[in-house]
């Protein structure tokens, strides 16, 4: 009886991943697209779960990311070494899809650091694998489109941003984005991806 209660707990906690996973997924690409019942098993079935402890990396610059990521639980930064300092460029957190886009598509080396800010919970599904989904499912070939360009997006807003608002524009406009980021994100991170001294980061904040 002991072990079949023990496996009962683990049926149980598998279940729930199942149902948390596929909960967060599919809220988050009907925002873009529906996809057919067959294309989400399909989806579903070739990813596989990560679960990885804050400042670990999920990517090293230098190495292939061979890897798109779904992002359950958790938050990430995306970062370069430039001059023996750490530019940070990007931060990702619950239902956002993650790589190194340009290492994935390409499949050179990355020039980016991918770090954890949160342990976190990941799903991930190898380039093989996606490539051959769409063969089969062509409606996940377009989602995955949309999710290139919403990246492509959100970089070419970022470039624009920097040259056309200063510090304290696009500190207000992070904080409108993501109005949880004080909360998980250290202000060193914060100041570097906005491109300014912690100290200005500082003056910014009492200002506000």
């Amino acid at each position: 009886p002991a072990s079949i209660t023990k496996a009962g707990k683990q049926i149980s906690f598998y279940i729930y991943n199942t149902i948390t996973f596929m909960e967060h997924l599919l809220s988050y690409v009907a925002n873009y697209y529906r996809l057919s019942t067959e294309a989400q098993d399909a989806l579903y079935n070739s990813f596989e779960k990560i679960t990885l402890s804050k400042n670990d990396y999920l990517l090293r610059q230098g190495k292939i990311c061979r890897y798109l990521y779904f992002l359950e639980k958790g938050a990430l930064r995306g970062y370069y070494d430039l001059d023996e300092k750490e530019v940070t460029h990007w931060f990702s957190f619950e239902n956002d899809f993650v790589t190194s886009f340009h290492s994935f598509i390409t499949k050179e080396p990355a020039v980016e650091n991918i770090q954890l800010l949160e342990s976190s919970i990941l799903w991930a599904i190898p380039k093989e694998k996606l490539t051959a989904l769409f063969d089969y499912h062509h409606e996940i070939e377009r989602l995955v489109r949309i999710v290139y360009e919403k990246y492509y997006i959100r970089l070419e807003e970022r470039y624009v941003n920097s040259h056309f608002k200063n510090a304290k524009e696009l500190y207000e406009q992070l904080l409108l984005q993501t109005p949880h980021i004080l909360e998980r994100v250290p202000l060193g991170y914060i100041a570097s991806y906005l491109c300014i001294s912690q100290e200005t980061l500082s003056r910014i904040r009492s200002r506000l």
